[in-house]
């Protein structure tokens, strides 16, 4: 659970981790279980079980489902953001090519999403 806001969050790998704090270098991942906190409500985003927190200021990325915001990044393995989907031909078009890249396997939302999950689940179903 999130120690800020004792919400139950999926995993994700410290790989994940190390590829979005900053200056991964200078600090010390320990090797175990990590979870990303969604809630943009929370300061938090990623928390170990030993109850370490890495909030949105020690990563070097803007974590799309954080935010509120119009120009949250939806897809982080081909750039797209809400503002950038705004009227309907060009969200079809983007979310096809989303489906398409991901059925290809040229995504790496493993590494590139901070959520380390597919960013399919983000991107919304019907436009904006």
């Amino acid at each position: 659970m999130c120690p800020r806001n004792g919400r139950t969050y999926a995993g994700v790998e410290r790989r994940t981790v190390l590829h979005h704090v900053c200056q991964p270098w200078a600090r010390t991942l320990a090797h175990q279980g990590y979870y990303f906190c969604d809630d943009a409500d929370c300061d938090v985003v990623y928390f170990g079980e030993d109850q370490s927190l890495l909030i949105r200021g020690d990563l070097r990325v803007d974590v799309g489902q954080k935010s509120h915001g119009p120009d949250k990044t939806l897809c982080y393995c081909f750039d797209i953001n809400a503002a950038d989907i705004q009227t309907e031909g060009v969200y079809a078009q983007a979310r096809a090519f989303v489906i398409e890249q991901t059925r290809n396997a040229t995504c790496d939302c493993a590494v590139r999403n901070p959520s380390g999950r597919c960013c399919l689940k983000d991107f919304p179903q019907k436009n904006l």
